[in-house]
């Protein structure tokens, strides 16, 4: 089910469809008559469907630990992609990728007083416009969500615009950022399947002391070996690749 790819990018490059988006579509929020804020002020996500902490979950269930990440175990067309930051050797994200779908998955430290989606999304949505994208904040299935149109650069050399969708959920110290790509940053239907996955992720923050925004270590399942010679030429044949540069949650202060 895994396979591996070494990325020279910085740990926060979200990895985007190659292809260029069709026309921006709306997707409607889970509640349409629920609040939406024109400012995107904090709206608070019921996290009592998951994701969920690894206190909150039977340790006798069976999931692919990833260190800080569990995903759920499951059969199916789902595939697996840990991107690995090739200076460090370090894992740096979990891609799952369905049909023409994909979500990243990361985990980053936070306080333990308060949640730092809010400042994040505001973040990205900042970078995305000094790139000359275009993004919006709405509500979405797990809180406020961006909704964007990221400038990456193709293998042919041009500049198009792709969609993502970028979710974010606090938890118990940890933040969990999942951003979606391919049809389910724009199709409702589409994105049913991936959505579910990300609900059932398990964060893993362990008892160390870390800043918040530090990045939560992940590692390789156990047996599993990297695909060495799967730079990112060999990797782009799966119809995702990094761009040159992409929104970033900015570096620990």
């Amino acid at each position: 089910m895994s396979w591996f790819r070494r990325n020279k990018g910085d740990e926060s490059s979200p990895v985007d469809d190659e292809q260029e988006s069709p026309a921006a579509v709306v997707r409607e929020p889970v509640d349409p008559d629920g609040p939406d804020e024109s400012d995107g002020s904090a709206e608070v996500y019921d996290r009592s469907q998951g994701p969920w902490d690894l206190a909150e979950v039977d340790p006798e269930a069976d999931y692919i630990d990833l260190g800080a990440i569990r995903l759920p175990a499951k059969e199916g067309t789902l595939q697996m992609r840990l991107e690995i930051e090739e200076q460090t050797n370090k894992v740096i994200a979990a891609t799952v990728q369905l049909n023409d779908s994909a979500v990243q998955l990361q985990a980053f430290a936070a306080p333990r007083s308060s949640g730092i989606w809010d400042e994040i999304r505001a973040e990205i949505a900042a970078s995305v416009g000094r790139q000359g994208g275009q993004v919006d904040d709405v509500p979405g299935v797990f809180g406020r969500e961006l909704l964007a149109r990221v400038p990456a650069r193709t293998p042919d050399g041009r500049t198009v615009l792709q969609p993502a969708r970028f979710s974010g959920v606090d938890g118990p110290r940890w933040f969990l950022r999942a951003v979606f790509h391919g049809a389910a940053a724009l199709d409702v239907d589409k994105a049913l399947e991936l959505e579910s996955l990300v609900r059932d992720v398990v964060v893993v923050r362990g008892t160390e002391a870390m800043a918040p925004r530090e990045l939560l270590p992940l590692r390789l399942p156990d047996g599993a070996q990297s695909a060495e010679g799967e730079g990112s030429e060999g990797a782009a044949d799966d119809g995702l690749r990094p761009p040159e540069r992409g929104p970033e949650i900015t570096e620990v202060r």
